[in-house]
């Protein structure tokens, strides 16, 4: 009975002892949060081991990643690149010499447009001045411009002419020529051998190798 007594004085004292629990969020040595509740029951919903894996892929990814990018190009597609480079620098190559063919072509038509503008300008003011010298020729063979001002004037003007490439279908005594003759008699000759003017009854005019009017002739051909 006495060690009944001993054993219910012991486990009193025991129970009269103060107890501490340390509450703080805080760990004094390390000062790193505590989460009493979450190190005591950890989330049913994770399982075990799944912050390990979770780590284990994320070394793996990043592992794969450095060796995507050391990963190196073959010398094939660098090849083949720099191919379709030079295929696409020589397309570009000739479509510029094409425009510039074509800027040429354009620029001597141009040219060649304006130059035939101008001659068919000056052509249409010499036709237009055929009338004129006709009346100066007939003024001559009557005797009217043998001296004088209007003399002068005739020349000045006949030599002005004759700048812009005017010339006179006058001659006789030569083969006729169904380009810059017109003939308006025939008549047999004596002693030619070929169709010959004999005498020019309107004088023709021509400039450079244009013909601005023929020459009406008689014509003596063979007898």
């Amino acid at each position: 009975m006495p060690h009944h007594g001993n054993e219910s004085e012991h486990s009193d004292s025991e129970q009269g002892k103060p107890v501490i629990r340390d509450n703080r969020k805080v760990d004094p040595e390390t000062g790193a949060a505590r989460h009493p509740h979450q190190e005591a029951a950890p989330d049913a919903r994770t399982p075990a081991g799944a912050e390990g894996t979770a780590g284990a892929e994320g070394d793996a990814l990043s592992q794969a990643e450095e060796i995507l990018n050391g990963v190196e190009v073959p010398a094939e597609e660098s090849v083949a690149s720099g191919a379709s480079a030079a295929a696409e620098a020589t397309e570009l190559r000739n479509d510029l010499l094409r425009l510039q063919a074509e800027y040429v072509n354009y620029r001597k038509r141009v040219e060649r447009d304006r130059a035939v503008a101008g001659e068919m300008a000056v052509i249409g003011v010499l036709n237009s001045l055929l009338p004129v010298l006709d009346d100066i020729d007939a003024a001559r063979q009557h005797g009217d411009l043998e001296d004088g001002p209007f003399a002068a004037i005739a020349a000045k003007l006949e030599n002005s002419l004759k700048t812009y490439g005017l010339e006179r279908i006058d001659a006789t005594g030569v083969e006729f020529d169904p380009t810059i003759h017109e003939a308006l008699i025939q008549q047999p000759g004596q002693d030619i051998e070929v169709d010959t003017v004999s005498q020019v009854l309107r004088s023709g005019y021509r400039s450079k190798e244009r013909v601005l009017r023929a020459a009406q002739v008689i014509v003596s051909v063979p007898a």
